[in-house]
């Protein structure tokens, strides 16, 4: 069966990669960034804009958020409160809404897959990135708890907590707290965002059919529970 995908911040890294992927499979995808060449273009904080964005794009099956931001470097009491506002509303409140305005209709059709990107840093916590590392966090409690509230529907939300990936978001990650979370991967490499699109492409597909409120770590061995 045919299947439609919105990928958020599908324009660069992990998001750019996921589109390719899923592509790949067949599936017609439809990125949805603040950039002007996207398929959808909408502030994925702006609930209005994104409810107005799925109201336009029909039927849609896959839903991928993927739309992200590190935030400040800095020790959390150096933290400015706009940053850590900011990271909020992108990371968290970005992911809520495109849930909020796409669920719905997975729901009424009876199938649906959700992946939301979170990161390994919001099981470990990250030094110098508290606001980033708190919002992944909070992104992986708002999917185990969608996991279980859409359990019987046929739509299965699950989430992919990464380290760190060769991505453009992290040419905004400070030197020193890339060189210490890439030094603790026992792989001793960071991942490709292709590898991390592997994982979502299964996610999202009919192959995957009894996971859901699960987080996947996908770390090069860092991951410890």
């Amino acid at each position: 069966m045919a299947r439609t995908a919105v990928v958020t911040g599908g324009m660069s890294g992990i998001g750019a990669a996921t589109a390719a992927r899923l592509r790949a499979d067949g599936v017609t995808v439809l990125t949805l960034d603040i950039s002007p060449e996207a398929d959808l273009v909408a502030d994925v904080t702006d609930s209005g804009a994104v409810r107005a964005i799925a109201a336009a794009a029909g039927e849609v099956d896959v839903l991928v958020n993927s739309a992200g931001i590190v935030g400040p470097n800095a020790p959390l009491w150096e933290v400015p409160a706009d940053g850590w506002e900011r990271t909020f509303a992108v990371n968290v409140r970005g992911t809520f809404n495109t849930c909020q305005a796409f669920v719905p209709g997975m729901i009424a059709r009876g199938w649906g897959r959700i992946v939301n990107i979170a990161s390994i840093a919001g099981k470990d916590g990250n030094p110098n990135m508290s606001p980033y590392s708190a919002s992944k966090a909070a992104v992986i409690a708002l999917t185990k708890s969608l996991g279980k509230e859409l359990a019987t529907t046929g739509v299965l939300a699950n989430a992919v907590a990464p380290a760190v990936i060769e991505t453009p978001m992290n040419a905004d990650t400070g030197p020193d707290a890339l060189a210490h979370i890439t030094g603790l991967i026992p792989m001793r490499r960071v991942g490709q965002a292709s590898e991390v699109a592997e994982l979502i492409a299964w996610l999202c597909s009919d192959r995957m059919t009894f996971s859901t409120g699960a987080v996947y770590d996908i770390s090069g061995g860092r991951a410890t529970y």
